[in-house]
Parts: structure tokens; C-alpha cells; sequence
């Protein structure tokens, strides 16, 4: 009996038909994300895993783990990372896909949809308030 072999790209493109596998796949998408900038840090300061991971007071398995995207490392644990690759922490939110199924749209349109709050003024954006005088800015 005789098997047959079949590339990596072919099998993915056999699962990716599957719902489950994209599915899944998709929810991995910011660990893999967070995996590459990470690899790409430490590749571009160009220091080993354990040159790192002394840097930052820790093991080369953890630095591994890390770069595996098999941990969600804490916001001190980044911050430790890019001090030691010499690069700078920096953490953004973008609009989130609209899921399918959902009648809403995404969550930055379910976001827009909602009443805008705005924070009560506070004295040193007018002074007046704080002196006494009007609360409200001049007009011109």
C-alpha cells in the first residue's frame, strides 16, 4: 500500500473550506500577530533568545513560550521586552470584522450607534468657573 503525500499548502487549502477550521483559525489571528512582532523585536536588535531573556531577568524557555505565541504575556511583560530590545511598547484598538450571523454589524458600529457622553468641563478649561465667574467660555 502505497500513500500519497500531499504539500502543506494543499492541505491547508482543503481545510480552510471547512467552517470549524476557519473558525479557529481566525481566532488565533492576534496571538500569531502579537508571535511576529515579537520575533521581529528581538530579530532586529539582534539578540539571541538567551541574550533576551538575561536582559529581562528571565529564561530563554520563557522567551520561547512568547515567541510560540503559546502565552498572552502581561503589559510589565512587553514593557520588559521592548526595553531590552530597545524598541517602544505601543497598543492600539482597530474596528473589529463584522461577524457573520450578526445583524448589528461590527462592534465599532454597534460603538457609533451609542450616545456620546462627553466629560463635564473642569476649571482649569475655564477659569471663570473656578474664580466664580461664568461657566461659560466666551463668545466671539
Amino acid at each position: 500500500m502505497t500513500r500519497k503525500f500531499i504539500s502543506v499548502e494543499e492541505a491547508f487549502r482543503e481545510w480552510d473550506k471547512q467552517p470549524e477550521f476557519r473558525a479557529a483559525y481566525d481566532a488565533l489571528e492576534d496571538e500569531f500577530a502579537l508571535a511576529g512582532a515579537l520575533i521581529k523585536a528581538r530579530g532586529d536588535s539582534g539578540l539571541t533568545q538567551k541574550q533576551l531573556a538575561r536582559s529581562m531577568g528571565t529564561t530563554q524557555a520563557v522567551i520561547a513560550r512568547l515567541e510560540s505565541g503559546r502565552a498572552m504575556p502581561s503589559t510589565r511583560t512587553l514593557e520588559r521586552f521592548a526595553k531590552a530590545t530597545g524598541t517602544r511598547l505601543r497598543i492600539g484598538f482597530e474596528p473589529a470584522k463584522a461577524e457573520a450571523g450578526n445583524p448589528r454589524g461590527s462592534a465599532a458600529d454597534t460603538a457609533s450607534q451609542a450616545p456620546v457622553r462627553r466629560p463635564k468641563p473642569r476649571g482649569e478649561l475655564f477659569p471663570d468657573a473656578v474664580s466664580g465667574g461664568s461657566s461659560q467660555p466666551d463668545q466671539k
